[in-house]
C-alpha cells in the first residue's frame, strides 16, 4: 500500500477509532469536529486529541475519567497504524504509532512516488496568475528587491505542485516620469550601446540624469523663492540643494566621464524638467517617437534583468507592458466606468476616487480588517496634466489578468498595502466583487544589510548580480577547504549551485512579514539552517546510497526501532501536510523550515547509527531505505523553493 499523505491516513484511523469509542459510551453524543495534533513530548505519543475536555462538559464528567472510559472502549482489533491508545494529562487521549506498519506505509510511499511524493493535488484546480518581481526598468535589480522574485517563484512552484495551472507574469512598469527621465538621459547621450551588462549601464544613466535634473529644478525654484522673499521656502530648497549637490559629487567621483557628458548635454536644454514631462505625456499618448525611445531603453534594461533572473532560476510566462494597457484603451475604459459610479470627484482637473465612501456604502470595513476610526484615503486617478497614476493603470491590468485566470496573486512589498487595498476597493466599486475576493496581495518585508544603507537616487545599492557573485566566490572558498581533492572545474560547478542556492534560501526561509537581515555568516553556514547545509545533507544521503551499490526492495521495517529512526519516519510522513499548508496559505518559508528540520534529524541519525556497516544486513537494508526516502523528500522540498539538490558536494 502507498499513500500520497501517510500522516493523513494515520489521523483518519485515529479519528475512526475515537468516534467509534465515543459512540459506544454515549450513543447520543456527537462531536462535529475532532482536532488531532502532536503532543509536546514524543514519549506521550505521536497524535493527541483534546476531545474529552469538550465532551466532559456535555456529559457532566471529569475529562480524565471520561478519557479513560473512551480509551477502554477503543476497538483494538481495528489497529493498523496505531499501536496503543492511552488517557493522559488530565483528559487527553494519546495515540502511539505502530512504527512497523507506519514506516512501511511512509517509506514505501516516498520511494515509489518519488518526485510526486508530498505534492498532494487539490480537488479544485484553478487558473492562477502569479505576478512577481516587476522591478521598474531603471537600474539593476538590487538585493533590497531580490526577495520578491524568490518568494514569487516559490509561490508559483507551490501552486503548480498543488495541481493549479500557474502562469508567471512580469509587469513592466514603463509608464511614468521615471522612465521618461532615463529615456531623456539616454537620448542626450546619443543612444549609446552598453559596454557592460545593460541594466547596470542604464542604472548609471538614470541616477546621474535624475541628479542633474533635480539640481536644475531646485535652482530655478530657489530663484523664484528669492524674488518673493519666501524665507522658509528658501531654507528648505537650500537644504535639498545641498543634499543633491553632495550626491552629484559622489556620482562624479564614481563615473567622471559619464557624469561630465550628461552634465554638458543636459545643460544645453533650457528646461530639462519640461522636456521630461513632455516625453512622459507623449509616451502615455502613444506618440511614435516617444514609444520607440522609451521601449528601447526599457528593453535594454529588461535584457539585463533576464540574465540575472535566469542565473537564479526564475523565469516568466508573460511580460506584460503597462504601456500596452494604456494604448489599448483599457485604462480609459476603466476610468469611464469609474466615472459612472458615485465615487469620483474632480477638482482642478485632478480626478479622485473616494475609496473611503465605497468602504462605508458596501460595508467592506470588516472584510478588509480596518479599524473603526481608520479612514481610507482617496486615490488620485488622473493628474492635472492628464496623465494617469500607477494604481489607476493597475486597476485595468488586474481586470485584464482576470480575463485569463480565476485567481491573481500580486507579490508586492508591504509598503504598497494601501495602494493594493484601494485597488481592491475600486474593483468592488466597479461591480467586480468576485475578482476582488480572488485577488491576493502577497506582502513581504524589507531586506537589510548590516551597516549599509541603500539609496537608489545616490546610486548606492548592492545589486543582486554582485550578491550572487560574492555568494559563489565565498562558496568556492568553502568548497575548496572542505573538498580539496575536487578538480577545479568541479569546484566551480559546486560553488555556483551552492552560492545561488544560499541566496535563494536566505530570502525565502524567513516569514515574509518579517524583515530579512542579509548576513553572510548565516547565508553560507554549512553547519545549520542554510541552503548549503541542506544541500550537503542531501549529497551525504546520495553518497551513502552510492557506496551501498544496492537498492533494497523487501525491507524489514520492524528493525527500525530507535526513537530517532521513528522520528525521521514521522517527519517524512508530515511532508505532504506541510506542503498543503504552505501552498494553501502561501508560506514558502514553511518548506524551508521543514527541510532544515529534516536535515537536522538526518545528520543526528548519520552521526549516531551505522548504515552500510549495520548488522544484520536486514537492518542495513532498512536504514538504506530510510536514507533513500530522506534523499527524495529533501530534494522535493528544495525544488519547491528553487534550490538545486546536488548528488555530490
Amino acid at each position: 500500500m502507498i499513500s500520497a499523505a501517510p500522516l493523513t491516513e494515520l489521523k483518519k484511523e485515529c479519528e475512526i477509532l475515537l468516534r467509534e469509542a465515543i459512540k459506544k459510551i454515549s450513543p447520543e453524543t456527537m462531536l462535529e469536529t475532532l482536532v488531532l495534533e502532536k503532543p509536546p513530548v514524543w514519549d506521550f505519543g505521536q497524535i493527541a486529541s483534546s476531545a474529552c475536555f469538550e465532551l466532559a462538559k456535555k456529559l457532566g464528567e471529569k475529562p480524565l475519567a471520561l478519557a479513560e472510559r473512551v480509551t477502554e472502549a477503543v476497538d483494538k482489533s481495528k489497529f493498523s497504524l496505531v499501536q496503543n491508545v492511552v488517557a493522559a494529562g488530565g483528559g487527553y487521549i494519546n495515540f502511539h504509532v505502530n512504527f512497523t506498519n507506519f514506516s512501511a506505509l511512509t517509506i514505501d510511499s516516498v520511494r515509489r512516488m518519488d518526485t510526486a511524493y508530498g505534492l498532494v493535488k487539490t480537488d479544485k484546480s484553478l487558473e492562477v496568475i502569479v505576478e512577481h518581481t516587476s522591478v521598474n526598468p531603471l537600474h539593476p535589480i538590487h538585493i533590497g528587491q531580490a526577495r520578491n522574485p524568490m518568494l514569487g517563484d516559490s509561490i508559483a512552484r507551490l501552486l503548480a505542485g498543488r495541481g493549479h495551472s500557474v502562469s508567471r507574469h512580469y509587469y513592466v512598469d514603463d509608464v511614468g516620469r521615471q522612465t521618461a527621465v532615463i529615456a531623456y538621459g539616454y537620448e542626450k547621450l546619443g543612444k549609446p550601446r552598453p559596454i557592460e551588462k545593460p541594466d547596470h549601464f542604464i542604472g548609471k544613466i538614470y541616477t546621474i540624469t535624475s541628479c542633474i535634473v533635480e539640481i536644475n529644478r531646485l535652482k530655478k525654484e530657489l530663484e523664484l523663492a528669492k524674488l518673493v522673499s519666501a524665507e522658509e521656502e528658501i531654507a528648505k530648497i537650500n537644504r535639498e540643494l545641498d543634499d543633491w549637490t553632495a550626491i552629484a559629487f559622489e556620482l562624479k567621483e564614481k563615473y567622471p566621464e559619464l557624469f561630465e557628458k550628461l552634465l554638458q548635454k543636459i545643460g544645453e536644454d533650457e528646461n530639462p524638467e519640461s522636456s521630461i514631462n513632455a516625453l512622459n505625456r507623449a509616451y502615455e499618448a502613444g506618440d511614435e517617437k516617444a514609444r520607440l525611445l522609451i521601449r528601447e531603453v526599457s528593453e535594454l534594461c529588461l535584457e539585463g534583468f533576464k540574465e540575472t533572473l535566469s542565473r537564479i532560476g526564475v523565469s516568466y510566462d508573460s511580460w506584460d507592458w503597462e504601456s500596452d494597457l494604456v494604448w489599448s484603451g483599457l485604462v480609459i475604459e476603466v476610468l469611464q466606468k469609474l466615472k459612472q459610479t458615485r465615487y469620483i470627484s474632480a477638482v482642478g482637473g485632478v480626478l479622485e476616487f473616494e475609496a473611503g465612501k465605497v468602504v462605508e456604502d458596501l460595508g467592506l470595513r470588516e472584510k478588509f480588517g480596518l479599524r473603526k476610526d481608520y479612514e481610507v484615503p482617496s486615490l488620485t486617478l488622473v493628474r492635472a496634466d492628464g496623465t494617469t497614476l500607477y494604481t489607476t493603470r493597475d486597476i485595468a491590468y488586474t481586470l485584464w489578468k482576470f480575463r485569463k485566470a480565476n485567481r491573481c496573486i500580486n507579490v508586492i512589498g508591504m509598503e504598497q498595502s494601501l495602494a493594493q487595498t484601494q485597488l481592491k476597493i475600486a474593483l468592488y466599486a466597479l461591480g467586480y466583487s468576485e475578482q476582488a475576493e480572488n485577488l491576493t496581495h502577497f506582502a513581504y518585508n524589507l531586506v537589510t544589510l548590516p551597516g549599509y544603507k541603500m539609496s537608489s537616487r545616490r546610486g548606492r545599492y548592492i545589486t543582486l548580480d554582485e550578491v550572487m557573485n560574492e555568494a559563489v566566490e565565498r562558496a568556492y572558498q568553502e568548497v575548496s577547504r572542505r573538498s580539496p581533492q575536487l578538480e577545479e572545474e568541479e569546484k566551480r560547478k559546486v560553488a555556483e549551485f551552492v552560492g545561488i542556492g544560499a541566496v535563494r534560501y536566505a530570502l525565502v526561509e524567513v516569514d515574509p512579514l518579517k524583515p530579512v537581515e542579509f548576513n553572510w555568516d548565516r547565508v553560507l553556514n554549512f553547519e545549520k539552517n542554510s541552503a548549503p547545509y541542506i544541500q550537503y545533507t542531501h549529497a551525504r544521503a546520495c553518497s551513502i546510497l552510492r557506496k551501498a551499490s544496492r537498492k533494497p526492495e523487501k525491507v524489514s521495517y520492524d528493525l527500525l526501532k530507535a526513537k530517532l529512526e521513528n522520528e525521521i519516519v514521522f517527519a517524512l510522513a508530515e511532508f505532504p501536510e506541510v506542503f498543503v499548508e504552505a501552498a494553501e496559505f502561501l508560506k514558502p518559508n514553511l518548506i524551508a523550515d521543514y527541510a532544515n528540520n529534516l536535515a537536522d534529524k538526518f545528520n543526528t541519525f548519520y552521526n549516531a547509527f551505522p548504515v552500510l556497516k549495520a548488522e544484520p544486513q536486514e537492518l542495513s537494508d532498512a536504514r538504506l531505505a530510510l536514507v533513500d526516502a530522506v534523499r527524495t523528500v529533501l530534494r522535493n522540498a528544495l525544488n519547491l523553493i528553487g534550490v538545486f539538490a546536488p548528488e555530490k558536494m
